[in-house]
């Protein structure tokens, strides 16, 4: 496979919406690990599942480490493949998601892959769910499971990219996708250029004032997001 440019996905708020079955499945994940309820959750916007696990926990007392949430991580896991129909009845893709995935596909040289806070089995369930996976080379990506920042994320999917093709990837070979600053300011962490969707909690001025010069609305202008693709300045 040859490639232009690598798209790298964030996954909730910018290709789809759980509309609160992800907070349920965590609670229930949590139960599992930890043996205590889920009586609240920490930030989760932009952050990694590893660190709002481990903030999570601190909320409830409890001091963690990687054992702990490797057990809190099958158990998401086995949660979401035992609530994929409840995912799929209460969630939604988001418009233009699909179509954008399909078009991307179809576009000579362009990659695509997920760079998402998620680790890579509900990566792969939430996507598979809403029929958003198709298009999507899973190895390259990185995951909550890989490091606990996203600017490190990043920097793995590079690496791996670098791997699969047997040829460097450069910051200028890709373009980050996300809905939130955190995502906006790991893209420009690693010098990536980076094209903000206010499908999220955050508004368009919120991510112009985190740095992205490149912000949409939603992903319905097809056309005009893939042009934004495909042009991407380096950051």
């Amino acid at each position: 496979m040859v490639f232009e440019r690598i798209v790298l996905w964030d996954i909730d708020h910018t290709l789809m919406d759980t509309r609160g079955v992800g907070r349920e499945l965590s609670a229930q994940a949590f139960r599992r690990a930890t043996g205590l309820e889920m009586r609240e959750q920490a930030k989760i916007d932009g952050i990694t599942e590893p660190v709002i696990f481990r903030e999570t926990a601190k909320l409830h007392g409890l001091v963690t480490g990687r054992s702990d949430f490797e057990r809190f991580a099958e158990a998401l896991a086995d949660a979401h493949i035992a609530h994929a129909a409840e995912l799929r009845a209460r969630g939604h893709a988001l418009a233009g998601a699909a179509t954008l995935l399909d078009r991307l596909a179809d576009v000579p040289g362009v990659v695509q892959t997920v760079v998402s806070g998620n680790i890579r089995p509900v990566s792969e369930i939430k996507l598979a769910t809403f029929g958003l996976d198709q298009h999507i080379v899973w190895e390259i990506g990185a995951y909550g499971d890989d490091a606990d920042e996203r600017p490190d994320l990043v920097r793995i999917a590079m690496r791996r990219a670098t791997e699969h093709f047997g040829r460097t990837v450069s910051p200028a070979d890709i373009v980050l996708l996300g809905d939130t600053p955190a995502d906006v300011q790991a893209a420009l962490a690693v010098n990536v250029p980076v094209i903000a969707v206010a499908t999220g909690r955050s508004t368009e001025q919120d991510l112009r004032n985190a740095g992205a010069s490149r912000v949409l609305p939603d992903l319905t202008d097809t056309e005009k997001t893939v042009e934004w693709i495909t042009s991407a300045p380096r950051a």
